[in-house]
């Protein structure tokens, strides 16, 4: 259905574009009619055409200043305008306007049904696009509390990878770099520093998510996790690296005000816990100060800047390097690290140039240990107790800021290499055991999940590996190796089709010749002829 306005101050005019819709259109438009500028907007306030076909020259107010003022209030409505006059003024104010078209009278009929097909096409489109987009919002608004949990779960869990945290920004809409983590904990009542009941509170929090969820971003713009035991996630997105005391004081009101709302909501009681502002991959971090803020008070609103459980560091302390180094040596990323470690060196270097060097010392001392410690647990190493015990007289017996930078840059790069060369043998480990058992029983009927309880690790991880070591999957390697086999078997023997087929580990003959000649580009007794005929 179509609502068409026709708005003309000749009678005439208004009943042949009746006659002419009602002819063409039947039932598929609703008309209205004007004879006036005035009527004409007060129509269309009442009204809400789809279409609304003005005629410039109306008494009182004319059909340019008609449509002008529609368009405060009927922005989708496609106007057409009608004149006796070819005036290049009004086409260019209609223009202006977004007028779809110009129509002269007198009208022409298959000109105005063109022009009316035109206008209806439009409107469909129009209408379609706005239905997709609601689908679309729909279907958002139920799988956005997923996609808001699984960044949360990421996060808390620190299972993600940087590809993943900008994959879950640009989905949700986080332009900012930063965030705090709020911790809401509910129970039957509050003693103490904790809540009591949290089992059977964790039931009616799963209960009333929803109306917890949608009252959470009334008060926050930000992003709400899934129901863990008796807590809620939440990550509020951030602009700056640090919050005022202003912005803080507001923060905690705001939260107290969400406390008392989400009791009375749900008749449950809620505390609030609030972390420091970290950057997005930090925000576990902030979490974790989130919970000791709460235990730490019995406030039902806990920040953790107003109390004295998280570690500062004086102004010039590096802090946010510490981090990234000891990822980057976690993860073997060698060019990573030295980036890093020498910004570190010359931040201590500068220190111990004051006269502080042994606060270097002692520095490079516990960094290098660490670095050795995240070693040993992501590299597979074996700890030796004993393995150490020259690092301290090494370093007491260096004397120069230089001689520091060497032996801290040594211990990190050492231990980054150590991370990278023993998942490089473990894998060259994996791979050649695997290799060898295939090559022992390739004439067995032996499986993926054979091979991988051999090496100890899933047939999922077995797979990538291999496929990354030797550029063929399990599959493919071992039909390779049983071809190969087959092949000899059949130049230097005589065994028979059968015979060879079931020592290369095939039970059905039929099966053997097609892998064999889709491999090979003919079948065994070709090959096999062959071989005969270039031996005579």
């Amino acid at each position: 259905m179509y609502r068409v306005m026709i708005a003309d101050d000749e009678g005439i005019v208004i009943d042949s574009m009746k006659f002419i819709i009602e002819k063409e259109f039947g039932n598929q438009c609703e008309v209205e009619f004007a004879k006036t500028g005035r009527s004409g907007i007060e129509l269309a306030e009442r009204f809400r055409p789809d279409i609304a076909v003005i005629d410039i020259h109306m008494p009182g107010i004319n059909g340019i200043d008609a449509i002008r003022e529609m368009k405060q209030f009927c922005p989708g409505t496609i106007f057409i305008v009608m004149s006796a006059y070819d005036k290049f003024d009004y086409a260019k104010e209609a223009i202006k306007l977004g007028v779809m078209e110009y129509i002269m009278k007198p009208m022409d009929r298959y000109k105005v049904v063109k022009v009316l097909k035109k206008a209806m096409e439009q409107i469909d489109e129009d209408r379609e696009k706005r239905s997709n987009e609601l689908m679309i919002k729909e279907k958002l608004e139920t799988i956005e509390p997923i996609i808001e949990s699984g960044l949360i779960y990421d996060i808390l869990l620190q299972e993600h990878f940087e590809e993943d945290v900008e994959s879950y920004r640009s989905i949700l809409g986080i332009k900012e770099n930063y965030g705090y983590m709020l911790a809401i904990v509910c129970g039957d009542a509050q003693e103490g520093n904790h809540m009591t009941n949290a089992v059977g509170s964790s039931v009616k929090l799963s209960g009333k998510y929803k109306e917890i969820r949608e009252g959470v971003k009334d008060f926050f713009s930000c992003k709400v996790g899934s129901v863990m035991a008796n807590k809620i996630a939440v990550l509020v997105p951030y602009e700056r690296a640090k919050m005022e005391y202003g912005e803080r004081t507001e923060l905690i009101e705001r939260a107290r005000d969400l406390t008392r709302y989400l009791r009375k909501k749900t008749d449950i009681t809620f505390r609030i816990g609030v972390g420091g502002v970290k950057p997005l991959k930090e925000l576990g971090e902030s979490y974790r100060q989130a919970l000791n803020a709460l235990i730490a008070t019995t406030a039902s609103v806990a920040h953790v800047d107003d109390l004295t459980i998280s570690c500062n560091y004086e102004d010039d302390y590096p802090i946010q390097l510490e981090k990234p180094l000891f990822d980057a040596v976690a993860k073997g990323d060698l060019n990573g690290m030295k980036v890093i470690a020498d910004k570190y060196a010359d931040w201590m270097c500068v220190r111990a140039n004051d006269g502080d060097i042994m606060s270097m010392r002692l520095k490079v001392l516990e960094f290098s240990l660490y670095a050795e410690h995240l070693a040993y647990q992501n590299g597979g190493q074996t700890y030796k107790y004993s393995g150490r015990t020259d690092y301290l007289p090494e370093i007491m017996g260096l004397s120069t800021t230089e001689e520091l930078r060497d032996w801290f840059m040594e211990k990190l790069t050492s231990a980054c290499r150590n991370v990278i060369n023993k998942r490089e043998e473990r894998s060259n480990d994996i791979i050649k055991t695997a290799k060898q058992f295939i090559e022992d029983n390739y004439s067995k009927d032996i499986s993926l999940d054979d091979v991988s309880r051999k090496v100890n690790i899933s047939p999922y991880y077995f797979s990538k590996i291999f496929k990354d070591e030797s550029g063929l999957n399990f599959i493919e390697y071992l039909t390779n190796l049983r071809i190969d086999n087959a092949k000899k078997l059949l130049s230097d023997t005589d065994m028979s089709i059968k015979e060879i087929c079931l020592s290369c580990g095939y039970t059905d003959p039929n099966y053997f010749s097609r892998s064999f000649k889709k491999n090979v580009g003919i079948t065994p007794t070709e090959y096999k002829d062959g071989k005969l005929a270039e031996s005579v």
